[in-house]
C-alpha cells in the first residue's frame, strides 16, 4: 500500500473503531469493534471518511430483507459488515492501478459499504472529487438518494412542460425528485405527510398534498393528466397508478416494501402485466452508482439548484442511533453520520 508522504499528513493508525455486524438483525446487531485499517487492493484507494449518508438500503442490508438479496450480499450474515455506502472523505492511500487520483484528493461517491468507520476502502472508478464550495456533510447526501431520483426521472422521459406526480415526496429520494423534475422544467404536484407540506413546496412543487387525506384514486389527483408518476412510497394500487397517466405516460417505481421473503418483485410483475399492450405503461427501477450524474448533481448543489435536505446528523459514536432512525421509516430527507 502507498503510504501518504506529506510530512503534515499524520500517519495513519493500524486499527480503528467500526461499526458491525456478524449476523442479520436490528440495530441491535451493530456493534462497536476494533479492527484493522483496510489495505486498499487494486483499483481502489483508501478514505478518511468525513461524512456517510444512511439510506434504507443499508437498513434492509442490515436485516437481510427481504430474503432474496441474502444469496447476493451473504447468506447467513452480510459478507460486508459495516453498513454506510454514500460516503464524503479524503484519499489517504492507493492501491496498485490507481489512475486520476492522489493522496489528499477530497471525493464523493457511492460505495459497497464500509462507510460507518474512521477509514473505508472504495473503488477509485466510483469517486469523484468533492468541490470546495460543497461540505463533506452535503456531498454524502447525494450519490445514492439523488442518482435514483435522476435515473427515475429519466425513465419516466419527465421534459419541460410535463406535469409529474411524486409519491412519497420527503424522504431521501422524494426531495430530491422534486426538486430535480422542477429543475426540468416540469409541473410537479407531490403527495407527502403533514408535516413537510411545507418543506416539498419549498422545494418545487406547485401542489402538495397530505398523503393520509389524498390518494390515488381520490378526486384530488384527476385522472388522464399526468406525464409522469413517480411511486417511491411503494403503496398505492397499481391500476389507480395507471389511470392517472395520459396516454404515452409512465408510472416508475422506485420504492415499495413488499413481502419479507421477494419484496416489491411480485408488484414489479404486476406491473409489467398491467403495461402489456397499454399506451400507459408502468416501469420498475433499479437504479445504479453513476459517477457521471454525481458529477451533475455535485454541480447543481453549486449553483443552487438543488439543496440536500438533511434531517439529523450523528456523530460516528452515535451510529448505531442512526441507523435505528432510518431503520424505524418516515425520514424527512437524509440521515448523515459525520467523523468524531
Amino acid at each position: 500500500m502507498n503510504r501518504p508522504t506529506d510530512a503534515a499528513t499524520p500517519a495513519l493508525p493500524a486499527s480503528m473503531t467500526a461499526w458491525r455486524q456478524s449476523r442479520y438483525g436490528g440495530p441491535e446487531a451493530v456493534a462497536a469493534e476494533t479492527v484493522e485499517v483496510p489495505v486498499p487492493a487494486a483499483g481502489e484507494v483508501l478514505l478518511r471518511v468525513a461524512a456517510t449518508a444512511l439510506n434504507a438500503a443499508d437498513a434492509h442490508l442490515m436485516r437481510g430483507e427481504p430474503l432474496l438479496i441474502r444469496p447476493f450480499f451473504g447468506v447467513r450474515r452480510p459478507r460486508r459488515p459495516v453498513r454506510g455506502m454514500d460516503v464524503a472523505g479524503t484519499v489517504v492511500a492507493l492501491g496498485p492501478d490507481v489512475d486520476g487520483l492522489a493522496v489528499g484528493d477530497d471525493v464523493v461517491g457511492e460505495l459497497p459499504g464500509g462507510g460507518l468507520a474512521p477509514y473505508a476502502t472504495a473503488p477509485a472508478t466510483r469517486l469523484v472529487r468533492r468541490p470546495p464550495a460543497i461540505s463533506a456533510k452535503d456531498a454524502a447526501a447525494l450519490p445514492m438518494a439523488a442518482g435514483t431520483a435522476w435515473q427515475a426521472l429519466d425513465l419516466a422521459g419527465t421534459a419541460e412542460g410535463g406535469r409529474v406526480l411524486v409519491l412519497g415526496a420527503s424522504g431521501g429520494v422524494g426531495t430530491y425528485a422534486v426538486q430535480l423534475a422542477a429543475q426540468r422544467g416540469a409541473e410537479v404536484w407531490a403527495l407527502t405527510g403533514a408535516r413537510s407540506i411545507e418543506l416539498v413546496t419549498s422545494l418545487g412543487a406547485s401542489r402538495v398534498f397530505d398523503y393520509a387525506l389524498v390518494q390515488p384514486g381520490s378526486g384530488d389527483l384527476p385522472l388522464d393528466a399526468f406525464d409522469a408518476v413517480i411511486d417511491i412510497a411503494g403503496r398505492a394500487p397499481l391500476r389507480d397508478l395507471q389511470r392517472l397517466l395520459r396516454p404515452g405516460g409512465r408510472v416508475v417505481l422506485v420504492g415499495g416494501e413488499g413481502g419479507r421473503v421477494l419484496g416489491p418483485v411480485g408488484r414489479m410483475l404486476r406491473a409489467a402485466l398491467l403495461s402489456l399492450g397499454s399506451s400507459r405503461r408502468i416501469r420498475s427501477l433499479a437504479a445504479r452508482a453513476n459517477p457521471d450524474t454525481l458529477r451533475e448533481l455535485l454541480s447543481l448543489v453549486v449553483s443552487g439548484g438543488v439543496r440536500p435536505v438533511i434531517e439529523q446528523t450523528y456523530p460516528l459514536a452515535s451510529a448505531r442511533e442512526a441507523l435505528a432512525h432510518v431503520d424505524g421509516g418516515h425520514t424527512l430527507g437524509k440521515v448523515v453520520v459525520t467523523a468524531d
